[in-house]
């Protein structure tokens, strides 16, 4: 099976460099040539254009910053839909609205291709070693039939439901990563005012239930100072903004939700949009005039476990009525 993949970014090209790694046949593309020049001499194939991808590869990922950018890559001068032919399968990786994936897959359909909707959760350095988590909103047939492509690309894969359903689910992940993150660097900085040891209270954190995997991994590049975890600011707000429309949309009356777009747009307006969203902290440092640092952390996460062929993930049974 051939696989063609476009955006090669801080994911994207982890997740490419992956199905390389494991000897699957892999076309590349991207906005800048150059992002794949790794990727090229590792195995992978260059195309010029997105419909190029489209007609050598039997799956097409897409892999990108916003749905603006999916809707170009696909629908476009050269775009995934001019070489869209039967029984091809579109799968989108991207955190992007589900209402978007759906009318995408719509004119997909019209061709004879299928859709699944499969954003990644984990960190770009579990991206890098397949050992991230999949979700898959798609038809259980289609899932079956990309199944084995995922689990190359990851190590845990949840089967979400329906097309979108994975989108939505994945924004209301990133919601809650922001909301630990945020209140990692509160706690932090509370602690440093108190006259608390940093790294005790690193320990404090990951041994109680105030725990979190942000606070295993986000907190420690905090404490290190480098404050790098390969994702920007625009892209946090991007997504806690599709998971605040899914609470408007519904009229829930939130209160997090609506404060915390408001802290990472106060984030961006003081540190830039591509600031990494570990930098929020030093809004607070620079207001309190403390600094929240200590010695022994790494400055970017590294994954440390094995790599190993991928598995579903399977909910408990629900009674629920759907």
């Amino acid at each position: 099976m051939k696989v063609g993949f476009i955006g090669l970014g801080n994911v994207g090209g982890k997740l490419a460099g992956t199905l390389i790694r494991n000897n699957i046949p892999t076309f590349v593309h991207d906005i800048k040539q150059s992002a794949a020049r790794q990727l090229i001499k590792q195995g992978g194939v260059w195309l010029d254009s997105p419909a190029s991808i489209a007609f050598n590869s039997d799956i097409i990922i897409t892999c990108l910053p916003s749905p603006q950018a999916s809707a170009s890559v696909i629908e476009g001068k050269k775009g995934i839909l001019t070489a869209a032919s039967r029984e091809k399968i579109w799968i989108e990786m991207s955190t992007t609205e589900s209402s978007e994936v759906e009318r995408l897959a719509t004119q997909f359909l019209k061709e004879g291709m299928f859709s699944a909707d499969c954003p990644v959760s984990g960190g770009c350095h579990r991206a890098e070693t397949g050992n991230i988590s999949i979700f898959a909103g798609c038809e259980r047939s289609v899932f079956e039939r990309i199944k084995p492509i995922l689990c190359i690309l990851g190590k845990k894969v949840l089967h979400t439901g329906p097309l979108g359903s994975a989108s939505t689910l994945k924004v209301m992940t990133n919601f809650l990563a922001t909301t630990h993150l945020v209140a990692c660097c509160e706690a932090f900085t509370a602690m440093k005012a108190a006259n608390l040891d940093m790294s005790t209270t690193f320990e404090a954190i990951k041994i109680s239930s105030g725990n979190s995997f942000v606070h295993e991994t986000e907190s420690q590049v905090i404490l290190n100072g480098s404050r790098n975890i390969n994702f920007t600011l625009d892209l946090v707000l991007k997504d806690i903004s599709l998971f605040q429309e899914i609470a408007s949309k519904n009229n829930l009356p939130l209160e997090i939700s609506p404060l915390l777009n408001k802290i990472v747009q106060n984030a961006i307006y003081e540190l830039g949009p591509r600031a990494n969203s570990p930098s929020i902290i030093s809004i607070l440092e620079k207001h309190t005039g403390l600094k929240i640092l200590a010695p022994g952390f790494p400055a970017e996460i590294k994954d440390i476990e094995t790599e190993s062929t991928g598995y579903e993930v399977v909910p408990m049974p629900s009674k629920e009525k759907r």
